[in-house]
């Protein structure tokens, strides 16, 4: 095998059908019976436009949307501003599984479902081949080069790296359970928001009107409920004062679809959880999950154009914002990211702003100075002490604070692309080690 992808997701997916779309034989590892991951969630993709409104992702991002206008001219919103501090693309989160799957079709990505990575071959800081588990099944594969995918760098450890997880006080950001809601009134909760402009959490960001009124009616016009009302409201502070809402920061809506007059819901949260301990984790289900019924039936009851709408859809997985971090070449900072650092050797942008949820109801966001994008290195993406192993996605090497913005599913998705793009180099020029490859040649 020329390259081998370990991981599904966003990051996953872009770095293994720009391999194969350059002409490698590619084949694709994930843990679960099909891949996306949290980009079939109905979040928004962030990341991939400026707080200014302005495309930074391009490539395979371009491709996913052309593919999902051919299924439905409906299901691409496109960015909207929340009038807090982003824009955010909102789509259909179905027609992009269909358009995803295409691609891998189209391209001939080979997919190796159910199965993880549970060994490796390693000669000289090169991979040799990885040994995967299926349920039916054990099999060692030889690959020229492999693609760090996972989340959390699980390959690069297993590989020998050094991965960082958390906090220094190996604190982690709290996990969530997302959900959509079909039949709700768009127009109620938006009129809502525009006569009572200080419910929402708007104005976050100085490129963005600094006055709430003008913000809301701007929201209002745009059709479209992307927003964030806080828990701190009067919809919603009785409920959170009471324990009907358990401590979060804000419901956060995403529209998914006019047609379904369908939102999704990021509201669910449990904190002060080791997300690198899989019990643990794995115990966050069942509360996650009363969250998600307790929170729905609060909105149906108290959320404007929410009194008819009801749970069509609950993500399979927990969503974790933050697992473990490879110690690559260079680690790129927040004080990177909040100064719109360039680099020489940039190979992806990045433009969400700084976000770190913590405990009840803190989160830190810090905008990026302009509303601009900052660059993200090749370095950060090249584990140290590998030869053909390259990082990609929320695992790339970050402190906690950069983290904190390319963790989210438009810069996977770009630097998963520059994986791709790394391994043909990598494998056209014959090199052995990923760092003879010129960076100019991956943006």
């Amino acid at each position: 095998m020329d390259c081998i992808v370990a991981g599904g997701g966003a990051a996953g997916i872009a770095a293994a059908l720009t391999s194969a779309r350059e002409g490698l034989e590619t084949l694709l590892i994930e843990m679960e019976g099909g891949v996306g991951g949290d980009l079939f969630s109905g979040m928004p993709v962030l990341g991939a436009f400026t707080s200014r409104g302005e495309q930074c992702v391009y490539g395979i991002l371009t491709e996913l949307e052309h593919e999902c206008r051919k299924l439905d001219p409906d299901a691409w919103l496109g960015p909207v501003c929340d009038y807090r501090t982003v824009h955010g693309l909102c789509l259909d989160p179905e027609i992009l599984r269909l358009a995803v799957y295409a691609l891998l079709r189209r391209y001939g990505v080979r997919l190796l479902l159910n199965t993880a990575v549970t060994g490796v071959e390693v000669e000289n800081g090169s991979v040799r081949s990885l040994i995967v588990h299926g349920k039916n099944s054990r099999r060692q594969i030889s690959c020229a080069c492999a693609v760090d995918a996972t989340g959390g760098g699980h390959l690069s450890a297993m590989c020998g790296a050094v991965v960082r997880y958390g906090s220094e006080q190996r604190e982690f950001q709290p996990v969530s359970l997302l959900y959509r809601m079909c039949g709700v009134d768009f127009e109620k909760i938006l009129s809502y928001v525009r006569d009572h402009p200080q419910e929402a959490i708007l104005c976050e960001n100085p490129v963005l009107p600094a006055d709430q009124t003008e913000a809301a009616l701007r929201l209002y016009r745009n059709g479209l409920p992307y927003l964030a009302l806080s828990s701190h409201s009067q919809l919603l502070s009785g409920a959170l004062s009471s324990g009907r809402l358990h401590p979060c920061t804000a419901a956060f809506i995403t529209p998914t679809s006019r047609k379904r007059r369908e939102v999704c819901m990021n509201v669910t949260r449990v904190s002060g959880l080791n997300c690198a301990d899989e019990e643990a984790l794995s115990g966050t289900l069942p509360q996650l999950s009363a969250q998600v019924a307790d929170s729905a039936r609060l909105f149906q009851e108290l959320l404007p154009g929410f009194a008819q709408a009801s749970i069509c859809s609950i993500m399979h997985k927990i969503g974790v914002r933050e697992s473990g971090r490879i110690e690559g070449e260079y680690t790129l900072t927040q004080e990177d990211v909040l100064a719109a650092r360039r680099f020489d050797d940039a190979v992806a942008c990045g433009c969400h702003h700084v976000d770190i949820h913590g405990r009840g109801t803190d989160q830190v966001r810090i905008p990026i100075p302009g509303g601009g994008s900052y660059h993200i290195p090749y370095r950060s993406m090249l584990p140290k002490g590998l030869r053909n192993v390259i990082a990609a996605g929320r695992c790339i090497s970050s402190d906690r604070g950069a983290n904190g913005t390319v963790r989210v599913m438009g810069t996977c998705l770009d630097t998963g692309q520059a994986a791709g793009r790394a391994c043909a180099a990598l494998l056209q020029n014959k090199y052995r080690d990923f760092r003879q490859v010129e960076s100019r040649a991956l943006r």
